[in-house]
């Protein structure tokens, strides 16, 4: 599945670069204001802090919701207390596109990270042209040269790359390339299962000067609070937010923190 995700957002971007080539897309993503200090706005604090994720659907639950006006859901987000929005743009399984990123980076002052299947240099830069701030980068779909490759072009642009991980070997490769910003996220993207202490058995691995991320699993606020006691620093949101009053939703998930 991870495998098919990545070639179609591959694929998707090729096309697009057939219309907006290599040389405009860099021309533009440097033209762009500077991106948002993520690593500040997500640094370690006596709290949880919460990346809310604008998802309109999913390989493993379909539709979620139609989500129409995606800058309105993020400023809701904002509203609630979120301290990044993550913005879906894969179009094929999740609905999303780089029009969404655009629209949420025009109506919130949070850090915006690009959540797709990145594996090429023209994606990076699509990414800083549509404004975002931080970029995902999956380890699994990435051979580790182009992981440093990509991993540094993010930085090279002022974006925070998110470098997510599911598994000690996985974690241990974000280490080695001075990842700051790391997931783990608790479902496997090659088989959808999900595995929620997943976090909590690789917590102990993070460098010390790591933000650590947990992504997924995420629907009650016991949930958060499973993941604060596990040691995470920062949870990763979507299908809870999108499906219910997301202000509210949000506020109780902070406070559970």
């Amino acid at each position: 599945m991870l495998a098919d995700l990545t070639a179609g957002a591959v694929q998707d971007a090729r096309a697009r670069s057939i219309e907006h080539p290599l040389d405009a897309v860099e021309h533009a993503a440097l033209a762009q204001t500077p991106p948002r200090d993520a690593l500040a706005a997500l640094a370690p604090s006596d709290r949880v802090k919460i990346i809310a994720e604008v998802k309109r659907a999913s390989p493993s639950r379909g539709h979620l919701a139609a989500i129409p006006d995606p800058a309105l859901q993020a400023s809701l987000y904002e509203q609630g207390g979120a301290s990044a929005i993550s913005v879906l743009t894969e179009g094929r399984r999740f609905k999303g596109s780089l029009a969404d990123l655009e629209a949420v980076r025009a109506a919130v002052s949070l850090p915006v990270l690009r959540k797709d299947f990145i594996a090429t240099p023209y994606q990076v830069l699509e990414a800083r042209a549509a404004g975002a701030d931080l970029v995902l980068l999956i380890v699994a779909a990435l051979e580790q040269p182009l992981l440093v490759e990509l991993h540094g072009l993010v930085r090279e642009l002022g974006m925070t790359p998110l470098v997510e991980t599911h598994s000690a070997d996985e974690l241990a490769r974000a280490c080695d390339i001075g990842a700051r910003l790391i997931g783990v996220n608790a479902r496997d993207l090659s088989t959808f299962e999900l595995d929620r202490d997943l976090f909590g058995r690789l917590s102990d691995r993070f460098p010390a000067d790591a933000v650590k991320i947990a992504e997924s699993a995420v629907l009650h606020p016991d949930d958060v609070r499973h993941y604060r006691d596990a040691g995470a620093d920062v949870v990763l949101i979507g299908e809870a937010l999108v499906t219910g009053d997301p202000v509210t939703t949000l506020r109780s998930f902070l406070e559970a923190s």
